[in-house]
């Protein structure tokens, strides 16, 4: 009897796509259950994968729900014609983003969770917010401090309305959010 030496596959598990099985059963269960109940535990059972599975790819579910939402919000669009098309567009896109079932949620929850969680806090800034910062700094030519105050009152702005009314915002009022900050952020604006 002659024994195979080489494996079609590697024992245990298959690895590919265990990632976006985790993020899905993520999202769906911060959807159905809430950001608070959507616990390690849940999720892993949601995606048929060992809780030990989801540890060892992320080390607290902060850093699971952060990295789900990179994956949920993909790269910025570059869209536009001009600055005010471009930052009307953005608008827009994280808008749609955070009205996407259990996206807003997610946010939301592990926007709160930073706030009293230091390393949570670093995860949350280094890997969510500086890409989308840096690319939004690329785009306009504003310098940090600006760009910071765009994300802080659009993200916060929606962030708000899905906090305390469950909703997200409609498009009527994306469109005047749109109209209230286009005019600070536009070429003659006085970026001091």
């Amino acid at each position: 009897m002659t024994r195979s030496t080489a494996s079609a596959r590697p024992p245990g598990r298959p690895r590919s796509g265990v990632n976006a099985v985790v993020f899905a059963a993520t999202l769906s269960t911060v959807n159905e259950l809430g950001y608070a109940h959507a616990t390690v535990d849940r999720i892993a059972a949601a995606a048929g994968v060992a809780k030990t599975t989801i540890y060892r790819r992320w080390p607290s579910k902060g850093a699971l729900i952060v990295d789900c939402l990179l994956d949920a919000f993909g790269p910025m669009p570059q869209e536009g014609a001009g600055r005010a098309e471009f930052m009307s567009s953005a608008i827009h896109w994280i808008a749609a983003k955070i009205s996407e079932p259990g996206v807003g949620d997610a946010f939301a929850g592990v926007f709160s969770d930073a706030v009293s969680d230091p390393a949570l806090r670093e995860v949350l800034s280094a890997r969510l917010q500086d890409p989308y910062r840096l690319a939004l700094q690329e785009a306009l030519g504003e310098p940090e401090n600006r760009v910071l105050f765009f994300i802080d009152v659009v993200v916060g702005t929606l962030l708000h309305r899905m906090g305390m009314t469950g909703e997200p915002m409609v498009d009527a009022d994306v469109a005047r959010l749109v109209e209230m900050v286009l005019p600070h952020f536009t070429d003659d604006a006085d970026p001091a």
